[in-house]
């Protein structure tokens, strides 16, 4: 009985950690006029993330959820120049992939996320 209680016990620390991880991962976007934001992503095990990028004067910023069994998620974004939008991300692994943003100006921005967004 104390094997198992303790095995129990083990399983849910692990289980308690992986709740508590962080992963971050670069992400840059291009709007429509080649203005080019940078900044990070950060994915919450089991909860979904948040990101927030930068051209330097704006700062736009949104959350979602995401789920293991789910590649394409939607968002909204919020920038502090009065700007909002509606993106849509396509992941290729958990910390990769790409997607675009409609704002409500009509602007359409590009953007990618993990290792490729350091190339750009």
């Amino acid at each position: 009985m104390f094997l198992f209680s303790l095995r129990a016990a083990l399983f849910g620390l692990v289980l308690g950690g992986l709740a508590a991880c962080d992963v971050a991962y670069p992400v840059t976007v291009i709007g429509d006029n080649g203005m080019t934001f940078r900044g990070s992503a950060t994915d919450t095990f089991l909860h979904g993330g948040s990101f927030q990028a930068t051209n330097g004067n704006a700062v736009c910023t949104g959350t979602y959820d995401k789920f293991a069994d789910i590649s394409t998620v939607s968002f909204p974004v919020v920038c502090n120049n009065g700007l909002r939008g509606v993106g849509t991300a396509y992941f290729q692994s958990p910390t990769s992939g790409s997607g675009f943003v409609t704002m409500t100006d009509g602007s359409q921005w590009q953007f990618i996320f993990g290792r490729g967004a350091l190339a750009l």
